[in-house]
């Protein structure tokens, strides 16, 4: 697990998901991660196993040199991944139904990087707010 900030983190805990694009934005140093940086200094953050997935296809997409990649792998291994597993899964199939029945449709990958915060009860920092506004008991924290 990692904690932004600095600090020991302990294994297990997690207080918010983030989003591909907050890790992606943070990574490269874009602007737009600065505000999530300060917002997320001191929290045990978590990853879907999506994010992991998306940052792995970005790094191989945009052939990163050796350093990033060594990066990228460092900061994924110092954060929590959620795994699809049987409870995930039962999440993914009610946030795709729900989604559909109220006639909006969710990108299949957006859903697996939400799930875990939905399904746990965490908040969600992403700067697609949008995605997931009408994901009913999702905490989406954004500043976009």
């Amino acid at each position: 697990m990692r904690r932004f900030g600095g600090g020991a983190a302990r294994v297990g805990v997690a207080n918010c998901l983030i989003d591909t694009n907050i890790v992606s934005y943070m990574l490269r140093g874009d602007t737009r991660g600065e505000v999530y940086r300060a917002h997320l200094t001191g929290q045990e953050a978590a990853v879907s196993f999506m994010t992991v997935a998306e940052l792995r296809r970005w790094a191989i997409v945009r052939d990163l040199g050796v350093h990033r990649r060594v990066e990228l792998e460092k900061f994924l291994a110092g954060v929590t991944n959620f795994y699809a597993d049987d409870a995930l899964c039962n999440a993914w199939a009610t946030l795709v139904a729900d989604q559909e029945r109220k006639g909006r449709p969710i990108d299949t990958a957006d859903v697996w990087v939400a799930a875990p915060a939905w399904l746990y009860g965490l908040p969600f920092v992403t700067h697609n707010r949008r995605h997931f506004a009408d994901i009913a008991g999702l905490q989406v924290i954004s500043f976009a």
